[in-house]
């Protein structure tokens, strides 16, 4: 259905009975029809615990912000040693609390201790090293540029910060001309001579200097909205094009407005709200000063609802998808505690068949909206049942029924040449008798509550 208006309680009661909005257009998979079943996942923030997955993720963009290092390959294969386990989660209780907006400066004493604290830990291993092995000469030529012939040779490798002076050889190097021990420890005397700069003198890392992440009304009556707006439109269309090869006039600005920055959700601010208010959003990641990655969100009385994501395509390898989905959640645990009621992180649709859209059930603890019952029921209770079958009817309960049904038909809505009437009297004025099967299926879809209180248009 097309979505003209509509209150944040209305569709936070829609999407509780399995529909979802694509701009203005609210949509329900006939999940009993449909070849692969899309069923509504929702997470719960307060219990949510990172897996390790998430804790490299997490790892990958603290040592991007911190200190400039971009990760080679796949975090997932990288191993996790304990110093950067304590600095990452540390890193997520960073993000937990940060507000709306946030930049990298009033993160960097508390950084700057996970820092340390890796640094002391690399430093009682670094004691326990006596050299290098034979060290290859040409992969040395290839980063330092030398034209020297290649040969096998054994160096020395500089101690790392923080050696005893009384119990450490002292090793000296010549350095101009390069010699091959100059060269070998290079890139380690360059490292701790940018954190002696970081941590001495306050310098900042190379790159970037300024992270930030803004929350900003999807509205162009808000100046930062309307300001940011041709610079978010780039983003789009330049991440359509390359993740999803689109062609240009399928990702236009007329597109981009319909799907991302058209919303139905009318914008509320009531007292006992959180201070951002309920409705759309764009939560916009800053780096350097321009806009990386976009999270479209809803923020509802019991949810942060997400839309979609779209990035830079240069900074894939920081894997935003799974970064912005922890930061989502984090805000989320943030607004539960201006308003309680607010607990949940809605994800979309979970698709049990669909490796791409598998992924999110692996956010714990989380639950599955049962398609004929309308009840939650925990993702674990419900694997089992889709190994066997796309569609399933999750509540085990075979008595119960969707409490939330159309019982009484003729006390829906129904707007109707300019007028607000119950469709029992609507009825006596329409011709066509198939429309009260349209009528009727609307009824059961929206539920018996959202029947009385939205207005079906008829025309």
């Amino acid at each position: 259905m097309w979505a003209h208006s509509m209150t944040v309680r209305d569709y936070q009661d829609l999407i509780d009975r399995g529909w979802r909005r694509s701009g203005k257009y609210v949509y329900k998979p006939v999940m009993n029809q449909t070849c692969c079943p899309q069923y509504t996942i929702r997470c719960h923030p307060l219990e949510f615990q990172p897996s390790k997955s998430h804790k490299k993720v997490l790892k990958k963009m603290l040592k991007f912000l911190v200190k400039g290092e971009v990760s080679k390959g796949n975090c997932e294969d990288e191993p996790m040693d304990s110093a950067m386990e304590d600095a990452v989660t540390g890193d997520f209780a960073l993000i937990n609390k940060l507000d709306i907006k946030c930049d990298l400066k009033t993160l960097g004493d508390d950084l700057k201790e996970s820092l340390e604290s890796e640094e002391k830990k690399k430093e009682k291993t670094s004691k326990k090293e006596d050299s290098k092995e034979l060290i290859n000469s040409q992969a040395i030529e290839e980063k330092l540029g030398s034209g020297e012939p290649s040969h096998s040779i054994k160096v020395h490798v500089v101690p790392k910060p923080g050696f005893d002076l009384v119990t450490e050889k002292v090793r000296v190097v010549r350095s101009s001309p390069p010699s091959p021990q100059f060269k070998a420890t290079f890139q380690e005397s360059y490292q701790v001579y940018k954190r002696y700069q970081m941590v001495i003198h306050k310098d900042p890392p190379d790159k970037p200097t300024v992270s930030q992440v803004r929350l900003v009304p999807v509205s162009f009556e808000d100046p930062e909205f309307k300001s940011s707006f041709n610079q978010s439109f780039s983003l789009y269309v330049k991440y359509q094009m390359t993740i999803h090869q689109d062609l240009p006039d399928e990702c236009g600005k007329t597109e981009f407005t319909r799907f991302l920055c058209s919303s139905p959700l009318e914008a509320e601010n009531p007292p006992n709200g959180p201070e951002c208010g309920y409705g759309s959003f764009h939560q916009q990641y800053w780096l350097d000063g321009k806009i990386i990655a976009v999270g479209v969100i809803d923020i509802l009385p019991h949810c942060v609802s997400s839309v979609y994501l779209y990035y830079d395509p240069g900074y894939s390898f920081l894997s935003l998808g799974v970064y912005s989905a922890l930061r989502e959640i984090a805000f989320a645990r943030q607004l539960h505690e201006q308003t309680s009621q607010l607990c949940y992180y809605y994800m979309g649709f979970y698709i049990h068949s669909c490796a791409k859209m598998k992924y999110k059930g692996q956010y714990r603890p989380s639950d599955l909206l049962c398609p004929e019952t309308y009840v939650w029921v925990p993702i674990e209770q419900c694997l089992s049942s889709l190994e066997n079958s796309k569609y399933c009817r999750f509540n085990q309960d075979p008595e119960a029924v969707d409490e939330g049904r159309s019982k009484e038909p003729d006390r829906l809505k129904v707007f109707y040449k300019k007028a607000i009437m119950p469709y029992g009297v609507y009825k006596k004025h329409q011709k066509d008798p198939s429309e009260d099967a349209t009528v009727q299926q609307y009824a059961s879809l929206v539920g018996q509550a959202c029947s009385e209180r939205m207005l079906l248009f008829r025309n």
